[in-house]
């Protein structure tokens, strides 16, 4: 069990509080097969990465805003299988109001439907693909989120699980923990991860946490 201390948590969303991996696979199989690509390929590009970026680098000459609408209706309309993650509830429960939020790459109406299918409070404030110019893994998303926060991100956690979150993390100063809800452990090694963990469930606070002195016990 390790001890660390922070000022805030910055959760990304898929793959860390929820489980959306069902629905996007789905709606990226469906979308690779008609544009003539290789659904693995698109699915494991497109994980933790804004859609647009996904798009853009497969069709290059295509409306990428166009086809980024369509992605984001089919993700809205398929929520079969969205569910929470376990350990995700309690953690956010457990941590000091106004001394987290989520960053995620979904647009925000995406995100806001998949946090209220999972059951999960929707941040008054959060930084989600609508609100940043750059995507994961530029660190413009964590550091717009610990700005936000009123705080640095060095003085952050980050909670990721996939390789462009973990760098987006550490390029922005912070401290990452990484879940193994969706790669090996290599890749998340390789991106840089400070702490490598099964999943929110491995997490917990420490009850004499403050909104700015937050203590997280980390099971390894």
């Amino acid at each position: 069990m390790s001890e660390v201390t922070c000022k805030a948590i910055l959760f990304d969303m898929d793959g860390v509080l929820i489980d959306s991996t069902p629905a996007v696979a789905r709606v990226w199989s469906s979308w690779a097969r008609e544009h003539g690509l290789v659904p693995e390929e698109v699915i494991k590009r497109a994980h933790g990465r804004p859609s647009i970026l996904t798009i853009s680098e497969y069709l290059p000459d295509a409306d990428h805003a166009a086809e980024d609408r369509e992605v984001e209706r089919r993700e809205m309309t398929d929520l079969d299988g969205v569910k929470l993650l376990p350990g995700a509830s309690d953690l956010l429960h457990d941590l000091p109001s106004g001394s987290w939020t989520i960053v995620t790459s979904a647009t925000r109406p995406l995100a806001e439907v998949r946090l209220r299918t999972a059951g999960l409070p929707v941040p008054e404030r959060m930084v989600t693909s609508s609100d940043i110019k750059e995507g994961k893994p530029h660190p413009e998303p964590y550091l717009k989120a610990a700005t936000m926060l009123g705080v640095c991100a060095s003085d952050c956690l980050v909670v990721e699980d996939v390789p462009a979150g973990i760098l987006a993390g550490k390029r922005a100063g912070a401290r990452v923990i990484a879940l193994r809800t969706t790669c090996a452990d290599s890749e998340l090694v390789l991106a840089g991860a400070d702490w490598i963990v099964d999943g929110c469930s491995s997490l917990s606070v420490d009850p004499a946490s403050r909104r700015d002195n937050v203590v997280l016990k980390i099971a390894i």
